[in-house]
């Protein structure tokens, strides 16, 4: 990492509202605690407003502002790739989501990393999700963000169908297919739903509120022990 990329790192770090120590700090950027003293006592030098002292740790002052999207070069990466797989695999309005941050980025980025907008080193192929499957993905998250309850016109894995009212809780990208994390109210339990596998879904007029047993927490922590619990 690069000296300006690291100090960069460390005022993100302590602009988190709390104290951070060296050990931590050091930790992080993979580099001594003496480096971490050296840097911390550079970016004072220059006016960055940083308290504590060794020993006990460090934060910025309440108040100093951040310079916006900075990024190194493995961020930028990372960044990239997160906006090619939501191109390839999202809806539509993700999609668009999607070029509307990186417009954003091309916008303020230094001249140094502007290579990196064209020359990029993890490639994801231009495969698009089928309309209907887009479609249904859009309807769903729509769900979720809006806490209404879904009508499912279902099929298993041998086209019989099924016909479901659940609460949507979240949505997971198997590497193959969506899947939306579920209360199902008829089985009273957590259910997985294949996004590909829905002939039709429908919000409904009524909402639900987060219950102890049914959140989207429970539902993790459900999933951790059974990874495929559904109607496949």
């Amino acid at each position: 990492m690069r000296p300006a990329d690291r100090l960069f790192q460390i005022v993100l770090a302590l602009g988190r509202g709390r104290v951070v120590t060296a050990r931590a700090l050091a930790d992080r950027l993979e580099v001594s605690e003496r480096t971490v003293y050296r840097d911390i006592r550079a970016l004072v030098d220059s006016g960055v407003p940083i308290e504590g002292e060794a020993g006990v740790g460090y934060c910025l002052r309440r108040g100093f502002q951040l310079p916006p999207l900075m990024f190194d070069e493995e961020e930028l990466e990372a960044l990239l790739f997160g906006v090619d797989v939501t191109r390839a695999y999202g809806d539509e309005r993700l999609a668009k989501a999607a070029d509307s941050i990186l417009a954003k980025v091309e916008a303020v980025i230094p001249d140094r990393l502007r290579p990196s907008l064209s020359g990029r080193r993890l490639y994801v192929p231009e495969f698009q999700a089928r309309p209907e499957v887009a479609e249904m993905l859009g309807v769903v998250r729509s769900a979720i963000n809006e806490r209404t309850r879904l009508f499912l016109d279902y099929r298993d894995v041998k086209g019989q169908g099924t016909e479901r009212i659940v609460r949507p809780l979240m949505l997971t990208y198997w590497g193959v297919t969506w899947a939306l994390g579920a209360w199902c109210e008829l089985r009273q339990d957590f259910r997985n739903f294949r996004i590909d596998r829905m002939a039709g879904a429908e919000p409904l007029s009524s909402t639900f509120e987060e219950e102890p047993g049914r959140t989207v927490a429970d539902f993790a922590r459900v999933m951790a022990e059974r990874p495929w619990s559904g109607d496949p």
